[in-house]
């Protein structure tokens, strides 16, 4: 972490795009409750997303598309009442934007409103340009979302990296130049060739946060449960795991089991 970063009291928009401005990455997290998001703003990360990948990684969804607009407040609130320094950031769910504006903007207003967050993030470009002016006027705070956009996955039908062939590439470049033009204060690029997020980061004005789009964005994004090594079987070429928790926790476990049926836990001095 930076010194300049450190000093900083709250991350917001102005700072996001004032560290794109001086060259400094943009680290950014997920974060779905309390206990979790305390320990990564402590550390210092400068965004926390409240994603929809909860869906999966909390509540065992096979895809995002479960999870409905009042769990995602009810994860925002938690991770809103832990962070003193970072900017939380919150997806939009399958469904509450998709539809049309009006739905989009009251979706956006309830996550504001109820959770305390700072900002939501939306998948698409120009299809859901209406939807995104129509927040943005209201004065909320949008991160956009290109790419590889898991909500869209059974039109995809496939995890596979986007944007390989001129056509998509061209309109993921449109749709970037887009949101930046009508006011997102940031982008997710996600599993698209290094090349071109590189072109894309170096052609709009504001931050572009990678997964799995190589290193010439402004910033990088992981699941937190992949990173740590809680998820066990998910490991994409774009993820480096820190620690390997899931085996960890386990060994852990197993120790805690034998010392309760060995009547080694507690002893005198763990009671009162």
């Amino acid at each position: 972490m930076s010194a300049t970063t450190g000093e900083i009291k709250r991350v917001t928009t102005h700072v996001i795009q004032a560290m794109k401005n001086r060259g400094e990455k943009i680290a950014m997290l997920t974060a779905y409750d309390f206990s979790m998001a305390r320990i990564l703003d402590e550390a210092g990360i400068d965004i926390l997303l409240v994603g929809d990948s909860a869906s999966n990684v909390m509540a065992g969804h096979e895809t995002t598309l479960p999870i409905t607009l009042d769990q995602m407040i009810y994860h925002a609130q938690s991770v809103v009442r832990a962070v003193h320094r970072a900017m939380v950031v919150v997806d939009m769910p399958f469904g509450s934007y998709q539809s049309n504006s009006e739905i989009a903007l009251k979706s956006a207003i309830r996550i504001m409103k109820e959770s305390g967050a700072h900002a939501v993030k939306l998948e698409g470009g120009s299809e859901v340009e209406e939807s995104i002016r129509r927040i943005l006027m209201a004065g909320i705070p949008v991160m956009g979302h290109l790419g590889l956009t898991p909500q869209s996955i059974y039109k995809f039908g496939t995890y596979t990296v986007r944007a390989k062939q001129d056509a998509e590439a061209q309109k993921l470049l449109e749709d970037a130049r887009l949101l930046d033009d009508i006011g997102c204060f940031a982008l997710v690029l996600e599993k698209i060739p290094a090349q071109l997020a590189k072109t894309v980061s170096e052609s709009i004005e504001i931050p572009t946060i990678g997964i799995g789009a190589g290193q010439h964005t402004d910033g990088q994004v992981l699941v937190t449960h992949d990173m740590l090594g809680i998820t066990k079987e998910f490991r994409p070429r774009f993820l480096r795991r820190y620690l390997e928790l899931f085996d960890a926790i386990g060994e852990a476990t197993k120790h805690y089991i034998a010392d309760v049926k060995s009547r080694d836990f507690p002893n005198e001095s763990e009671q009162y």
